[in-house]
């Protein structure tokens, strides 16, 4: 049975695109035979569980002590360097360790591994590059860029969801990036979950119900969304839209102070139960963010049939079809996300075409067919890797 360490900042119970994904990812390996265990960090005992226990059950995790990201709570920092990981790689002795983050736990598995001789793989989720630009200091582009191309170059192979994520790996000297990891689970965001009470305990039965699922920080662009629902909101009759925000973060405060009648903000919801239902039971999903390598969540809501309106940027653009699955509108452009509000929620038949369209896009991109692949590379890797030794 081969051996998988995964070294990550990020795991559930904190709720993003790369735990999802990097959870999911351990969960289907596991189920293919693999032995897994995880390097995460330690969080707060009082936040919810978003998988239950079934990660518990398929891979222990050796937790590492962390403090709070000053200005994001969410975000847990590790000290670089904690044996705790190097005793992790040391004792389980993988045959692959799997670097999911650029940060402390990352790095540090990372230089172990080369040090121990174990193959290692990494993964490219997150284009901080342009969160410089988000964040009010671009001037910094070169210096992050700098510091993700030492980190990638050294693995076997750098996973990354999109062919956008690929080439800009590229870009910055990292020439061995695979896209991967562009799945939803079709079974678990699925229209049939729909759900009339829940929809009357938000709107009224006929209201157009928009939601947003993500996290609320900067480079996300939520109050743009909410700016351009309060102008959609004020050109159609009383209680035709409604608009459900929901995920936390450093904006959250920021994008509430934005809000309106007829909006509700939810907070992180349990991911197994709670939020397909929600999905399945809205009509449009709306998304602001230029940074998405992935946009996982923008699959999950295709799989649920709502249409989606977004910015087709970075990884969006290879799924969002401009009136096929959704509607494109240019970034940052308010009265434009307003507009197709408008539109949506006046036109049933639209709605209804391009919910089907959404649906065929997710059908095509199942979990089960990306981790079938996955595992046949990670064998291969580490068939290679004995050769050489």
């Amino acid at each position: 049975m081969p051996r998988l360490l995964v070294c990550t900042d990020t795991w559930p119970p904190q709720v993003n695109g790369v735990s999802v994904v990097t959870a999911l990812t351990v969960e289907g390996l596991a189920a293919r035979g693999w032995e897994c265990e995880v390097v995460a960090p330690r969080y707060p005992q009082h936040l919810p569980p978003v998988f239950g226990s079934a990660l518990e059950r398929v891979a222990p995790v050796t937790t590492v002590a962390s403090i709070p990201m000053p200005g994001y709570s969410d975000i847990r920092l590790a000290r670089p360097g904690d044996r705790r990981i190097t005793r992790a790689i040391e004792r389980f002795r993988p045959d692959l360790v799997h670097c999911a983050t650029e940060f402390a736990i990352g790095w540090t598995g990372l230089r172990t591994a080369h040090r121990l001789g174990i193959p290692v793989t990494t993964s490219y989720h997150t284009d901080f590059g342009r969160y410089t630009d988000a964040y009010g200091v671009p001037w910094l582009r070169g210096t992050v860029d700098r510091h993700l191309a030492r980190f990638h170059a050294s693995a076997l192979r750098t996973f990354t969801p999109s062919d956008v994520s690929r080439e800009e790996l590229a870009r910055i000297g990292v020439s061995h990036g695979v896209t991967w990891g562009r799945g939803v689970d079709i079974a678990l965001f699925h229209r049939r979950k729909r759900s009339e009470l829940l929809r009357e305990a938000y709107a009224a039965p006929e209201a157009c119900i928009f939601l947003h699922v993500g996290r609320l920080a900067a480079e996300k662009g939520v109050e743009q969304i909410v700016r351009a629902f309060h102008l959609a909101r004020q050109r159609l009759p009383e209680g035709a839209m409604h608009l459900i925000v929901a995920g936390s973060g450093p904006r959250e405060r920021a994008v509430r102070a934005e809000g309106t009648e007829h909006a509700t903000f939810l907070g992180a919801l349990d991911r197994l139960e709670v939020l397909p239902r929600l999905y399945a039971s809205a009509d449009v999903f709306v998304f602001a963010s230029l940074t998405e390598t992935l946009g996982l969540v923008i699959l999950e809501a295709m799989a649920s049939g709502l249409p989606v309106i977004a910015t087709p940027a970075g990884g969006v653009a290879e799924h969002l079809i401009d009136g096929v699955n959704g509607l494109a509108y240019p970034a940052a452009d308010v009265e434009s996300l307003a507009d197709h509000m408008v539109r949506l929620a006046t036109d049933h038949i639209l709605r209804q075409r391009l919910s089907v369209g959404a649906r065929a896009t997710a059908q095509r991109l199942t979990w089960d067919s990306e981790l079938d692949r996955l595992d046949e590379i990670y064998r291969a890797l580490i068939g290679a890797s004995a050769v050489t030794r």
